[in-house]
């Protein structure tokens, strides 16, 4: 099976029966230094949730970005996970460029725009990113990527309209 039959194999296969809801809400990231990592997503616009420290050994800080209905949570002793071993977390946008400038001014360090079928999930350099947006303008395939203090990774990807059968509250 060819990349693009997969493709459209994955686009066109119906949704099951929802079931139980289950939100994703939260992300948990591992970070070396609180502070930086909540001063560098405050200055990004996210919105902070809660800062709390219970117990010595113990603080959680969440926050959201702008519109998202999914947080990262950060802190000390919840996680053993390696700081910014974190390597993909999508954030998806109407206009790939407007975020990208958005970040850039709010101190981000953002790649440069490339596109192309799967090619958020390839390395860089890899010849299926093609530099700029998507000439086409077609949705899921104009990304830039950017990380966090300690390395986090975050990709953009530009979705204008989704795919069949990509929310769950369509029918059919």
């Amino acid at each position: 099976m060819s990349g693009t039959e997969a493709m459209q194999q994955t686009d066109t296969t119906e949704a099951p029966e929802p079931g139980c809801a289950m939100k994703l809400e939260v992300i948990v990231l591992p970070v070396s230094d609180v502070e930086r990592t909540k001063r560098f997503y405050g200055d990004l616009g996210w919105r902070l949730d809660t800062d709390v420290a219970p117990e010595p050994g113990f603080r959680v800080v969440q926050m959201t970005p702008p519109h998202s209905p999914t947080s990262i949570t950060f802190g000390e002793g919840i996680t053993t996970a390696a700081p910014g071993s974190v390597d993909i977390l999508l954030l998806a946008v109407d206009d790939v460029e407007a975020a990208r400038a958005e970040l850039l001014s709010h101190g981000a360090e953002v790649g440069e725009l490339f596109h192309g079928r799967g090619a958020g999930y390839r390395p860089a350099g890899s010849p299926q990113r093609a530099p700029g947006r998507d000439p086409d303008g077609g949705s899921y395939v104009s990304f830039a990527t950017f990380s966090d203090p300690d390395g986090n990774g975050w990709l953009l990807q530009e979705i204008k309209q989704r795919l069949p059968g990509r929310l769950w509250d369509e029918e059919g």
